[in-house]
């Protein structure tokens, strides 16, 4: 790593100060994460556009009749980290994107800290793509139709770390009933992918005093996908 500018350390020190407070962390001692690569089933598209093109009209499930939007997903195609949360929101169902408005916002500064961002080394989709009525849980039928989905887009993208934002996406790619406390600080595996699960950009808006336990699982996402 070639040297860092004064000016850099102080730009990254005053934003991480922003979003975490005045607390700093370390990195935690990196886990290995290598993989074989994944086989790709014949009988789907090799590539992200080509698998958008297939599946963007979707009606497996109720909501693909409610939906505005189908959210397919965002970012480098060829990402080491993927960001999945549980289902569109109203905002997201009407621009088609997944983690826009206010909570989107936090998650592009997060990611910014860690020098990444939607266009850079980083691909954000959900479990869903179609929004549940009321912003209500995914219902299993739901997720048994869309999950496949997800978990191609992921073969696509061969990421070294999926990151599960918030307890209900946690849970639900996890298949576990737990709270997000006891799923965070544990490498997950989620088929024969490393998966972290921390707190949703959402719930930081909500309640700040969760910031710095979420850069301390930033800064281990930052150390996985870095090694």
């Amino acid at each position: 790593m070639g040297s860092v500018s004064p000016d850099a350390v102080s730009q990254y020190l005053k934003q991480t100060r922003e979003l975490f407070g005045d607390e700093l962390f370390l990195d935690q001692t990196p886990t290995s994460t290598k993989t074989e690569p994944k086989k790709m089933n014949p009988d789907l598209p090799s590539n992200i556009d080509g698998f958008y093109k297939q599946i963007h009209n979707c009606t497996r499930c109720a909501l693909g009749d409610s939906r505005t939007e189908f959210v397919f997903g965002v970012g480098d195609p060829k990402a080491s980290l993927v960001l999945v949360g549980e289902a569109p929101g109203e905002q997201e169902d009407l621009k088609g994107e997944p983690f826009v408005g206010r909570a989107g916002k936090l998650l592009d500064k997060i990611l910014t800290a860690i020098d990444r961002s939607r266009q850079k080394d980083v691909y954000i989709c959900n479990v869903l793509k179609c929004r549940p009525p009321k912003n209500r849980d995914p219902l299993p039928d739901e997720v048994a139709e869309c999950e496949p989905y997800l978990i191609h887009q992921i073969n696509l993208i061969q990421p070294k770390l999926i990151v599960a934002l918030g307890r209900v996406a946690g849970k639900t790619l996890l298949n576990v009933d737990k709270p997000l406390k006891s799923m965070r600080g544990i490498l997950h595996d989620y088929h024969g992918t490393p998966l972290i699960v921390t707190y949703h950009p959402a719930a930081l808006l909500r309640n700040p005093n969760w910031k710095p336990e979420t850069w301390k699982d930033f800064k281990w996402i930052r150390s996985i996908i870095d090694e």
